[in-house]
C-alpha cells in the first residue's frame, strides 16, 4: 500500500474505534467494508481481527467495572463450537456474499418474534447465539448487530454495561478469526508489521478519545442512534453487495 493509503486507513480505524466506543458497534462494520475493498478477504478479516481486539481489549479495560462476567461463559463455549465446525471446510465467501451477509445481519435481528428475544442469562440461548454470531464473524468480519441484540436482553444492564460486556466478547470473537484467516489462512501471511502496529495504536487512541461520549449520552439516546447507525450502514452493504453481484 502506498503511504496515502496507510495514512487514510489509520484516519479511518481511529474514527472507527471512537464510533464503536461510543456505541459498542457500527465502526468494526465500516472498517471491514474498506479493507474488504482494499485486500483479499482473508488479510482483510486477519488485519480487521487485530485492529477489534486492540479496540475491544482497551474498551473492555476502561470500563472493566461494568463487565457482566456471568453472561460470557455459555457464549464463549458456542463460539468454540462455530470455529470447530467452519475450520473442518474451510469456507472463504466471496465479497458480495459477505458484503450481503452484512447487510442482512441486523435486519434478521430485528425481525425475530418478541417470544424469541435474547435471554444472555441462560445457557441455551447463550450457547446458541455463541455459534451463530461466530459463523457470522467467520464468514462477514463482524458480528456487532446479533451481538448487540443478545447483550441487550440483559436485564439490569446499562449502556456502559452492555459496551462492557460486548467488548470482551468481541475479543474473544476476532481472536478465533485471527486464527482462522491469519493463522490457518495462508492468504494473510503478507500483513505488513508496520501497517499492524498503526492499525493497534489507532485503534486504541479512538477508543480511549471515545469514553467521555458515552459517560455523557444517556441510555435512550444509545439505543435510539444505535439502531439508526447500524440501518444506514447496513442498507449501504445491500446495496453495495447487490451491485458486485449484478456486475458480475
Amino acid at each position: 500500500m502506498s503511504a496515502l493509503v496507510i495514512s487514510g486507513l489509520v484516519v479511518l480505524m481511529t474514527a472507527t474505534a471512537f464510533l464503536s466506543g461510543i456505541f459498542g458497534m457500527a465502526g468494526g462494520l465500516i472498517l471491514i467494508g474498506a479493507l474488504l475493498a482494499l485486500m483479499p478477504l482473508p488479510a482483510a478479516m486477519a488485519l480487521h481481527a487485530i485492529t477489534q481486539m486492540s479496540a475491544n481489549g482497551w474498551r473492555a479495560i476502561l470500563w472493566r467495572r461494568h463487565v457482566v462476567w456471568r453472561l460470557l461463559g455459555f457464549y464463549a463455549l458456542g463460539c468454540l463450537a462455530a470455529v470447530m465446525l467452519w475450520s473442518a471446510v474451510f469456507f472463504v465467501p466471496e465479497k458480495a456474499l459477505a458484503l450481503i451477509c452484512l447487510g442482512l445481519t441486523p435486519f434478521a435481528a430485528r425481525m425475530m418474534p418478541s417470544g424469541l428475544q435474547p435471554d444472555p442469562a441462560r445457557a441455551s440461548h447463550g450457547f446458541a447465539h455463541g455459534v451463530i454470531c461466530m459463523s457470522l464473524m467467520l464468514l462477514t468480519g463482524v458480528t456487532g448487530p446479533l451481538l448487540d441484540t443478545f447483550f441487550l436482553g440483559a436485564k439490569g444492564t446499562d449502556r456502559r454495561g452492555v459496551v462492557a460486556t460486548k467488548a470482551v466478547a468481541q475479543v474473544l470473537g476476532h481472536a478465533l478469526k485471527l486464527l482462522y484467516f491469519g493463522g490457518l489462512m495462508a492468504g494473510a501471511a503478507g500483513l505488513d508489521p508496520i501497517l499492524v502496529a498503526v492499525a493497534v495504536a489507532a485503534s486504541m487512541l479512538g477508543t480511549t478519545l471515545s469514553r467521555r461520549i458515552l459517560e455523557a449520552m444517556s441510555d435512550r439516546q444509545f439505543r435510539l442512534w444505535s439502531g439508526r447507525l447500524i440501518t444506514a450502514i447496513a442498507t449501504v452493504y445491500l446495496v453495495q453487495g447487490g451491485w458486485l453481484l449484478v456486475a458480475r
